[in-house]
């Protein structure tokens, strides 16, 4: 990992310290601190588009929750695959729960990877790093999606900021019929695709019934003002 670039202003009254700034394979990624409430918060900025923080971390948690809940009870160390690492509450909260058996992080990023290794980040994630159930594979979702050896029993996507507002254009071809077809293939019989979103969609509900999904529903995460964060639901048919 490079040395952490910083810039000349130390971050107090919340403005962003620049810590890292990468040319990644798909882009500029930025690692940001601010403080907030006496406390630092760390911001991932992917082409200029702000992707997610440490200040909370409410929706990533329910994330992998909600897809744990919809799981058959009596299905044994189910596999999960989390797609995109971010700055690691749902490997965290994964790792958290020993009903899990294999954890598997795609992240396409490797300057995320790096700030969780041997960076910042690993305030969050260090322990569940070094979780033997837990994996990090560096790679594109959809390129993994499509042709990973092995099928999961819950995909908790998380690598946009939802459906309708995507990172890069090469993501919407995760939530075309094509793509969406390719996750319900990588599911296990009766498995569950989960997938955050900073906003509802209803188009999204109805691409994933299309794609065969069953079960489809949205469970939203209350945020201060605006409009809340969900989570999509959707599972194959046992």
């Amino acid at each position: 990992m490079t040395t952490l670039q910083r810039d000349p202003y130390d971050g107090t009254a919340g403005r962003p310290v620049t810590l890292d700034r990468r040319e990644g394979p798909y882009g500029e990624v930025v690692l940001r601190r601010r403080e907030a409430g006496g406390r630092a918060v760390h911001e991932i900025i992917a082409n200029g588009c702000f992707l997610m923080d440490t200040s909370d971390g409410r929706s990533e948690r329910l994330l992998v929750d909600a897809a744990l809940a919809a799981l058959p009870a009596d299905r044994p160390e189910p596999a999960v695959l989390i797609g995109g690492l971010g700055v690691g509450f749902s490997l965290a909260r994964a790792a958290e729960e020993p009903r899990w058996g294999r954890i598997t992080v795609v992240e396409r990023e490797p300057a995320v990877i790096g700030w969780h290794r041997s960076g910042p980040l690993g305030e969050i994630s260090a322990g569940a790093l070094a979780d033997p159930r837990a994996e990090i594979v560096e790679d594109d979702l959809l390129r993994h999606v499509r042709t990973a050896p092995v099928r999961y029993d819950a995909l908790c996507l998380d690598i946009d900021n939802g459906p309708d507002w995507t990172v890069t254009e090469s993501n919407d071809s995760l939530y075309s019929p094509a793509g969406l077809a390719a996750c319900r293939e990588r599911l296990t019989p009766g498995g569950v695709l989960a997938v955050w979103s900073a906003r509802p969609s209803a188009r999204f509900e109805r691409a994933l019934r299309n794609a065969g999904f069953e079960a489809v529903r949205t469970e939203e995460i209350a945020v201060a003002r605006g409009v809340p964060d969900v989570v999509h639901l959707a599972q194959r048919a046992a």
